[in-house]
C-alpha cells in the first residue's frame, strides 16, 4: 500500500509541475482601422460615382495578428445611425428604397500581419441588370478582425450618385 501511495504523489507531483509552463499572454487589444491619411478613401461624406471604379484604401493593424476585414455598404434613406459615425454629413430629404444598391463583402488578410493596408478596387454598378440602382444617401462600413476574434469597425456617410 505504501508503494501505491508513493507512485500516487510521483504521479500527481509530474502532473503540478508540468501543468505550471508558462502561459501564453492572451490577447485583449482590439484592431484599429485608419484612414486618416492622404490617400485614404473613402472618408466621411465622400461622393462615389456608380460605374466609375475606385479603391478602398485604409491602414488596418493589430498588436498581434489581424485577421480578415469586410466591407458593407447599405442606403441611409431613412437618417438611421450607427454607433461609429461622429461626424454628420448634409442628407438628402427621407425616401423610401425602390433598389437601393448592398453590398457585404469579406476579404482575408495575408496570415501573420499586424498591419494591412487594403486596396480593394470596386465598381459600383448603375443597374441590377434591369433597374436603376437608387442613388442618395448611403453607409459605407468598414471592419477588421484579428486572429483572437476581436473586431472594430468604422461608419461613414457617403453619397451614391449616377452621373
Amino acid at each position: 500500500m505504501t508503494k501505491l501511495k508513493y507512485i500516487s504523489f510521483i504521479i500527481c507531483a509530474a502532473l503540478l509541475f508540468s501543468s505550471c509552463e508558462k502561459d501564453e499572454e492572451i490577447d485583449t487589444q482590439k484592431p484599429t482601422i485608419n484612414i486618416d491619411f492622404a490617400n485614404a478613401f473613402p472618408k466621411n461624406c465622400e461622393v462615389i460615382y456608380f460605374d466609375e471604379p475606385f479603391s478602398i484604401r485604409a491602414v488596418l493593424s493589430d498588436n498581434v495578428q489581424l485577421g480578415s476585414f469586410s466591407i458593407d455598404i447599405h442606403n441611409n434613406f431613412d437618417h438611421h445611425t450607427h454607433s461609429t459615425e461622429f461626424e454628420s454629413c448634409p442628407l438628402d430629404d427621407i425616401k423610401d428604397p425602390v433598389n437601393p444598391y448592398l453590398i457585404i463583402e469579406d476579404f482575408s488578410i495575408p496570415e501573420g500581419l499586424s498591419e494591412y493596408e487594403t486596396e480593394v478596387m470596386l465598381t459600383i454598378p448603375s443597374t441590377d441588370g434591369t433597374n436603376l440602382y437608387d442613388e442618395g444617401d448611403y453607409h459605407f462600413h468598414l471592419g477588421v478582425t484579428d486572429q483572437e476574434g476581436w473586431a472594430s469597425q468604422i461608419g461613414l456617410h457617403i453619397k451614391i450618385l449616377h452621373q
